[in-house]
């Protein structure tokens, strides 16, 4: 495996040709950046990815039941497992999805999961990505950049394909698909993904769309060829966020979206990939209710552990985080990419007493977690081997059946000691080896 460190340079060409690039957002301007890379992998064994895999499966399914509940019958809030006012007040809950019963009753047809390994070789989820989790394509580019550079390394090591990729996304947009071609809409090239975006339309034989290209007529989505001609779409894996989706529904102001689409999704005419109204499932303050769903809807002990999080929201979980600031990590439940994160330990006394003022202020909006020692991962840098933090994010994909991708991305932080490995916050990323034997 550290063959690959040989040929860093020639991969990394590679990818800067294929354009992989995640862009970065920086006070309010956009810098395109080649997406670092780094050769040596994660290796996983057969054994530890078998027990990644009943565990992220069991989660998947269980926000799945919530999602049909929440948007439905509503069962979770009449049996007291979560507070209704909690649910209400979480900005992804949609109001204008209730009663909308998707294709195959699936909402989360493709979950990004954020997972760490402590010290102690103990795996807790971090996040649950249900809305437009993004990220499979690079370590796929790479694994393929990878075996062009050095095939023997390939050879010589039992390692799953990570090339399934594509035909697993394809088989999910089959799946819901309600009679149609399948679409991949993208908000644009300044989206940081949009590498991704048109390398999964490629992958996966799906036509790539921007929200120009698409119209509604009659309930029905349509997609309009150059040459005028109207194709009907049965399944559109959108890459825009709720609130741009639709300006009839959502956001007016957007030019982003698709209007009437929610009509015709409404109406049982077109799947949509990822759901509408997902982000109440993924809201870091639902979070800490997960292990209770999976016990509610499953009758099942949980297989993956959360990391220990503190609720503001609840009377004693708030005085505890009050006389503990210093010490835990304070998320923002509405921020993502890393975004809206803050170690007690790195604030000053000040920052520390805004952010306590902030906590009373509104207490449902943040979650508290102790801060795991997660494991180091060797990198490439400067020319020698030395130690990072990283993350994994899982990819689990529903349609028919709930499959969970033998591979990953694997994140890593640039700055020794840094906890911070999120792609939007500069963070690189490496290949993760599943290993077959």
């Amino acid at each position: 495996m550290y063959g690959l460190i040989d040929h860093k340079d020639e991969i990394n060409r590679l990818l800067s040709r294929y354009g992989v690039k995640f862009g970065i957002y920086k006070q309010n301007e956009f810098h395109e950046r080649l997406f670092p890379f780094d050769t040596i992998p994660r290796i996983l064994t057969k054994d530890e990815f078998a027990f990644l895999e009943r565990g992220l499966t069991q989660r998947v399914l269980a926000l799945n039941l919530f999602l049909n509940d929440i948007y439905g019958e509503k069962k979770v809030l009449r049996d007291g497992v979560l507070p209704e006012d909690f649910v209400y007040r979480s900005t992804g809950f949609l109001p204008p999805c209730e009663h909308i019963t998707p294709s195959k009753r699936v909402y989360n047809h493709i979950s990004g999961i954020d997972l760490v390994q402590g010290k102690d070789l103990t795996w807790y989820v971090l996040e649950d990505n249900l809305r437009i989790p993004s990220g499979a394509s690079y370590p796929m580019i790479a694994r393929d950049l990878c075996r062009r550079a050095s095939p023997s390394t390939f050879q010589n090591n039992a390692v799953f394909d990570n090339r399934s990729y594509g035909k697993m996304l394809k088989k999910v947009l089959d799946d819901v698909n309600l009679g149609g071609i399948n679409v991949i809409l993208t908000p644009g090239r300044y989206n940081s993904a949009f590498f991704e975006h048109s390398y999964l339309a490629e992958q996966t034989g799906a036509v790539f769309a921007m929200p120009q290209d698409l119209f509604v007529e009659g309930n029905v989505l349509y997609y309009s060829e150059y040459s005028g001609t109207r194709r009907r779409v049965g399944t559109v894996y959108r890459r825009i966020s709720d609130e741009y989706l639709d300006p009839m529904t959502f956001l007016p102001e957007s030019l982003l979206g698709v209007p009437h689409l929610l009509d015709a999704y409404r109406a049982g005419n077109v799947a949509v990939v990822n759901a509408p109204g997902n982000g109440v499932a993924d809201d870091k303050g639902l979070y800490y209710f997960v292990p209770a769903l999976i016990r509610y809807y499953l009758g099942e002990t949980p297989i993956l552990e959360n990391a220990p999080t503190f609720l503001p929201y609840y009377e004693k979980d708030l005085h505890y985080v009050l006389e503990n600031l210093d010490k835990l990590v304070i998320k923002d439940v509405s921020e993502s990419g890393g975004y809206g994160v803050l170690f007690g330990s790195n604030l000053s006394s000040h920052e520390r007493e805004t952010l306590r003022a902030a906590i009373l202020d509104c207490p449902r909006r943040f979650i508290a977690q102790e801060v795991i020692d997660f494991k180091d991962l060797s990198v490439f840098e400067d020319g020698k081997v030395t130690a990072r933090k990283a993350d994994l994010r899982a990819f689990v994909l529903y349609g028919d059946e709930i499959s969970v991708w033998k591979g990953g991305l694997t994140r890593f932080a640039r700055e020794e000691g840094s906890y911070v490995v999120n792609s939007s916050q500069g963070g690189g990323f490496k290949d993760t080896w599943v290993l077959s034997r």
